[in-house]
């Protein structure tokens, strides 16, 4: 982040809190169309909208009032929230086998003849 960046967010944004990915929020005296506080993420890296968590996310769509904190989660059935991780190297990638022999990688470049 720049020193412009970091100048501007102290002197008119207040921060709100962090989540686990080292993403942080931020409100503005600044009102919106709906007249709420102006609600935004600063994310840590690469500005991608999947890492921002189920209740981070509801809260800076207005869908929540309460800031989110890092309780356990509710139910056992319940997963931590990762990123979408398509187009990198740990995106999920199908086995190819002989259920399923219609199947085959996209690859980019690929002519077929």
């Amino acid at each position: 982040m720049s020193f412009i960046n970091k100048l501007w967010i102290k002197l008119f944004y207040q921060k709100e809190g962090a989540d686990q990915f080292g993403n942080v929020y931020y409100t503005s005296s600044d009102k919106n169309y709906l007249g709420k506080e102006k609600r935004f993420v600063y994310y840590n890296g690469i500005d991608e909208s999947s890492k921002v968590p189920p209740m981070w996310h509801a809260w800076l769509h207005y869908l929540s009032d309460e800031l989110p904190n890092d309780e356990p989660l509710e139910h056992s059935w319940q997963k931590e929230h990762t990123p979408n991780l398509t187009g990198t190297k740990y995106a999920y990638l199908p086995k190819e086998n002989s259920h399923d022999s219609h199947y085959s990688s996209w690859l980019p470049n690929q002519i077929k003849k």
